[in-house]
């Protein structure tokens, strides 16, 4: 009888502890920490901190120097969610890594944030805000990144300018290959995305990514960039990542909430002058 009492008390000192582990996990529900690139991504991260504090949430935001391992944190569950990427990105990560719906590391999105728009830059701008055929000669050098979605990018956006005409009909998926002709006899200078910025000054024209470009400070340097209703910005817009587990998590539709709210699209215009902007 004795050891029977004894076994009673032990687990209702067990049921009790569990009780008290209850709370604490319901404490947890109220932090979300949230993996992300330095610029704009944690930058805008950091000033949502207060809007989620405001909500009753605790943000914590992890900054991530080697993006490729944001999504692979995230699937594991260290991260909560992850904020770095676009939606073909994240399509190509749950593929190369073998998820699918329904199973456990499979991603999503759960809300298109903001688009950082490629943009047309050059050395000495000279207030210029608009480029055309005329301000390229035979010989001029074009800087374009050399991986596939942001070269296609970069050749929408040479097209739109008249820079150079593409195939009919190829879109975000445009190579090198489709430019069925050139204003004139200009050279794509093909090279990694994050060194276009150093180059600036031997090319007549560089076509940059916002990101980038905020890392090298040359912003100013802006002629010309993509806008919202062009193809590629409703293609990728950056947006928010969990797993799909974890998608009705309450913290997260507020921090969605928050990242969307009108406060936090006046910070990304105010702070960022056009080379980061709010997602449609």
């Amino acid at each position: 009888m004795k050891k029977l009492l004894t076994g009673a008390l032990a687990l209702l000192v067990c049921v009790s502890l569990a009780g008290c582990g209850s709370g604490d996990k319901e404490s947890d529900s109220k932090k979300l920490k949230i993996g992300a690139t330095s610029a704009p991504h944690a930058v805008i991260l950091n000033e949502a901190k207060k809007y989620m504090s405001e909500k009753g949430y605790e943000l914590e935001v992890v900054e991530f120097t080697d993006w490729k391992q944001l999504d692979p944190s995230t699937s594991d569950g260290s991260l909560d969610a992850n904020y770095f990427q676009h939606q073909p990105y994240l399509d190509q990560y749950n593929a190369d890594a073998g998820y699918e719906s329904g199973k456990d590391g499979y991603l999503i999105s759960v809300g298109s944030i903001h688009f950082e728009p490629l943009g047309i830059y050059a050395e000495n701008p000279n207030g210029k805000k608009e480029i055309s055929a005329d301000d390229v000669a035979d010989g001029d050098k074009i800087a374009v990144p050399n991986d596939a979605t942001n070269e296609a990018r970069a050749l929408l956006l040479l097209e739109k300018y008249g820079i150079i005409k593409l195939k009919e009909g190829v879109g975000v998926n445009a190579t090198v290959k489709d430019i069925e002709s050139k204003a004139k006899d200009i050279e794509l200078f093909e090279m990694e995305a994050a060194q276009i910025p150093n180059k600036l000054a031997d090319v007549k024209f560089a076509v940059v990514n916002g990101n980038y470009a905020l890392d090298a400070k040359i912003t100013d340097k802006l002629i010309c960039a993509e806008e919202k209703d062009d193809e590629a910005a409703k293609t990728y817009a950056n947006v928010v990542a969990v797993t799909e587990a974890n998608k009705d998590n309450e913290a997260v539709k507020a921090l969605v909430e928050v990242l969307k709210s009108e406060d936090i699209q006046n910070y990304i215009n105010e702070t960022f002058s056009g080379v980061v902007v709010p997602a449609q």
